[in-house]
Parts: C-alpha cells; structure tokens; sequence
C-alpha cells in the first residue's frame, strides 16, 4: 500500500517515528516523549503515531509500539483494556421520547458511574442505591473466576482488589455511555469503559515490579516510566497472564453494561426493538501477540485501536461532538491501527481553569448530559478538531456510520 499522508519525527537516535498527524498539532513534550520510547532497543522497525497523540505517563496516548523480547507494562498503563463498544439498533430518531431527561435517568440507574460505592443494590453485592440485575455479572464473572484464581496465586495482594464488585460498571474521568443517531436516523448505543479497580491494579502492581527489577539500571533509562520487563522471566509471564486476563475483564465488563444499557432503555421507550443490528467491542488501550513484516512481535496500542482490513472499528469524538464507526484498511506501516479518539488538547486542570460552566453548557446544546462544574474537564474544547484527526487517517480507515449522541452520561 502506498503510504502518503504519515511524516517521520525528527528523531536523531533510536528507531524511527511515523507519525499519522499532518494537520493535526503535536505537543512538543509529546514528540520528546516519542523520542524516548524510540530509544528503547527492542522497538521493532518503527513507532506508529496517531492524530489523536498527545502526553501521558511514560509513553505517549495515541502511539502503536512493537516489541520484541521485552514489553514496557507503563506503555500499556493501568487502565488495561480499555475501549468501546457501540451497538446499532431498529429504533429510528422518531421512536425517541421528546424529553430525554428519563431516558438518562434510567441509564444512570442502571449503570454504576462516577465514583462507584462498595454497594451494588443486590444480595451478594451488599444493599445499597445501585439496583443492576445480578443475572449478566454472574454469568460473565463465572467465564473470569477460574483464570482471576491462577492469577490470583501468584499475585495474591490482588484478591482484594475491586473486581467482582466493579463489574458492569463505568467509573470515571472520560468513560461514558451514550445513545446515539447515525446518519440515517437509526439508534445506537455507546459506551466507552475499562478494567476498572482491578485492572489498576494490575497495572500498577507491574509497573513497580519493573522498576524495582531495573533498579540497578533504571538511571539508563530515557524515562524510568519506560522500565521493562525481558522475555523469559517469570515477572513477564506473570505479567502477559495477568494483562491478557484484565483484558478479557474489560471486555466482558462493557458487555455487560450494553446488556443493562439496553434492559433500561426498554422500561423507557416500551416499542419492540431488536439491538445488535451491527455491533462492535473493541480495545484501545492493551498488548497482544501479532504478526508484522513476516515476524511475531507484542503490539502495545496506547490509545491507538486495531484497524485489520476490513475490521470494524470505533473513534469517539468529545461529548459535545461526532464520532465514527469505521473499517480499518489493514495500513501494515501503522502496524494495522487508527486513532481511538480524538485527543485531549489540554490537561484536565487546564480545561477547568480556562471554560466556564457556561462554556459548557453551549458546547453540549442539544445533548441530554450532565452541565456541571464536575464536567468542564470534558469540555468539548478540551479535545482536539474530530475532523482533522480523520482526515489525518484517511489511509488507516473509512468511516461507514457518522454517529452523534443526544444522551450522554459521564462517569
């Protein structure tokens, strides 16, 4: 495939950096960090970089990094698996109630949000104001348990960590969940989650083991948030296993909350619909085993999602803004990946500090959401141009559905 549209970093030492980001501005601290990670010597051929790229811990979000023989667990991160999933469904723009209000109230009671209380409204689950059917957790946690035990004995500290109990919920920060309109005016359901306690923990727990492990050589490192762990040692077994595990977690997680999604949206809207029309869950944030250029490597997608010709795909605009429903176009120089969103353009701080409420309340016009100060980090102009970072991939996919919510509710 002839590739037009992605520029090398000016990148003095290390492997080389493609960037998919013409038209799109990159921070400078972002391309320093880039820099970095091309240092390390187990890259293979090169570092993939999507529009959406900008800072984060140790690696940069929005950046595709083949490894051989080594895997950095802080490029992963600890919000493991973290991704989308969206579902189309028959109803159509005219089957939805003309105040929404009840419709996100329905939404936000049947999915736990925001800062998830110990209760979960259920026996086994303890009393409490959630009231989730137990029915989807129990079913998808049976397919979990028996992998979480082995896991478990060789990490017992994570036993004691939110899993079970965070199942079937959002959390915080940008995760979301959002019904939405396609070009067509047919209805589709979002929503955008992870791992959640658990899969912190994992994270954080590898994090630490590979910096203790290179204590000796850490001070060698361009960025200590960039400490490996080698294939061949028990540390990185244990770490494939655990994230492998996390990342099944996230999947189910979001599964079951499109089940109750969709359970809460039939108490409202009483017409029959069918729901799956077309569905996709994808990751954007974890590692896994591929073979690229002829070669086995591990694949971290930071931020960056999986886009194999003809795979379908999903890239979420701010809550104020469009997002796509694409098939990839299988690009071998990205390592077959497209951008998993568009980008924060600003910290959360920053965004606090310079929009107002009613900054916010003009961006999301038309939107049934939350318009609250706890939000304004959320803001649509904290987030980069949509447009601009699809054109920017226009080799890596095709958009097949143009989406745009009229409900969204924030973790």
């Amino acid at each position: 495939m002839k590739n037009e549209t992605y520029e090398l970093l000016d990148n003095q030492n290390g492997s080389p950096v493609k960037m998919w980001t013409g038209g799109v501005p990159v921070e400078e601290q972002a391309k320093a960090q880039l820099a970095n990670t091309a240092k390390m010597p187990f890259i293979y051929k090169h570092i993939a970089v999507m529009p959406d790229v900008h800072l984060g811990k140790g690696s940069t979000i929005g950046s595709v990094i083949p490894t051989l023989g080594a895997i950095i667990p802080a490029a992963v991160g600890v919000d493991i698996g973290c991704g989308m999933m969206a579902a189309k469904t028959t109803l159509n723009a005219r089957d939805l109630p003309d105040n929404l209000g009840p419709l996100r109230s329905a939404i936000e009671r049947a999915i736990p949000h925001g800062m998830t209380p110990k209760t979960r409204g259920y026996k086994g689950r303890d009393e409490g104001s959630w009231h989730t059917p137990p029915s989807a957790v129990d079913t998808a946690w049976a397919q979990l348990k028996d992998e979480f035990d082995v896991v478990c004995q060789k990490t017992p500290k994570l036993k004691n960590t939110n899993n079970y109990r965070h199942l079937g919920t959002l959390g915080t920060g940008n995760h979301f969940v959002e019904v939405c309109l396609d070009e067509q005016g047919a209805v589709w359901f979002m929503l955008h989650s992870g791992s959640r306690g658990v899969g912190n923990a994992i994270g954080t727990h590898f994090i630490e083991l590979a910096q203790q492990d290179m204590r000796t050589h850490i001070a060698n490192l361009p960025d200590k948030d960039l400490a490996y762990l080698n294939e061949g040692t028990q540390h990185y077994d244990d770490y494939v296993q655990a994230v492998g595990w996390a990342q099944k977690f996230a999947r189910m997680n979001r599964e079951v909350m499109m089940q109750n999604l969709i359970a809460a949206v039939r108490k409202v809207i009483t017409k029959p619909f069918e729901t799956h029309v077309e569905a996709v869950n994808c990751h954007h944030n974890y590692v896994q085993k591929e073979r690229h250029f002829g070669k086995d490597v591990l694949v971290t997608r930071k931020g960056a999602a999986s886009a194999r010709e003809g795979e379908l795909g999903i890239i979420p605009g701010s809550m104020g803004a469009k997002s796509f429903i694409v098939r990839g176009k299988g690009n071998p120089e990205s390592f077959n990946s497209c951008s998993h969103g568009a980008g924060r353009t600003m910290s959360r701080n920053e965004a606090k500090r310079r929009y107002t409420l009613e900054d916010q309340v003009r961006a999301t016009q038309g939107v049934e959401c939350r318009k609250d100060a706890n939000v304004i980090d959320e803001i649509p102009m904290a987030y980069k141009d949509i447009d601009a970072v699809m054109h920017a991939q226009r080799d890596l996919v095709e958009v097949v559905h143009t989406l745009k919510q009229v409900v969204c509710v924030k973790g």
